[in-house]
């Protein structure tokens, strides 16, 4: 191999363990909840003023999902391919193990 093939490897991307792809789908599974219960539950719009507040906040929830699941499309995270761990600093003392008393 060369290393022009290695370095032009795809970089490793976060993907569904991205928390911004959680959020938007815990937003989304809500937000067609909301939007489902506005358009086939009982609307008593005495108690909103009028306004099916199940359908409207359903659909803002819809629409900010999309908008999270977007930008983590537009903008991925990219996991490095090396690091150094925490672990591995030597100058870093070692845990020190508490001994019960012996008798």
């Amino acid at each position: 191999m060369t290393e022009k093939s290695e370095t032009a490897a795809a970089p490793h991307k976060a993907g569904a363990f991205d928390i911004r792809n959680i959020i938007g789908a815990l937003l989304g599974i809500y937000g067609v909840i909301l939007a489902l219960a506005g358009l086939l539950g009982e609307h008593e719009p005495e108690k909103t003023g009028g306004v099916n507040a199940n359908l409207w906040t359903g659909l803002a929830l819809v629409v900010v999902a999309l908008g999270f699941i977007g930008w983590a499309r537009w903008r991925p995270v990219v996991v490095p391919d090396d690091f150094d761990r925490p672990d591995d600093d030597p100058t870093r003392p070692a845990p020190q193990r508490k001994r019960p008393p012996s008798h």
